[in-house]
């Protein structure tokens, strides 16, 4: 994950309601179309304000993601821990048990 990565709301706006295959070339001030077949600017500001309102509603679940511990370190946690219903701890141990440290 890039640290402080601000997606750019207009180009992703512009994917989404027109397509990849719609533009030569899109930054977040203008678009290089293909055709004449795409979304109105009122329409690509529209969906890109969405876009980041959407965004900005998740920057807890971004923060959060950095601080956890890693997914293989919760659940061996939760393995040794004795929480796992016993046909998973049953599979994990065979597992373990089959490939040692």
């Amino acid at each position: 994950m890039i640290e402080n990565y601000i997606p750019n709301f207009r180009s992703e706006a512009v994917i989404e309601l027109d397509g990849w295959e719609s533009f030569y070339e899109c930054t977040d001030t203008t678009t290089t179309w293909r055709n004449d077949d795409h979304s109105s600017e009122e329409v690509i500001n529209a969906k890109a304000s969405e876009l980041k309102a959407e965004w900005e509603a998740q920057e807890y679940a971004r923060n959060r993601k950095t601080d956890y511990p890693d997914i293989g370190d919760q659940l061996d946690a939760l393995y040794h821990a004795g929480v796992f219903p016993a046909n998973m701890a049953a599979r994990i141990k065979e597992t373990k048990d089959k490939y040692p440290k």
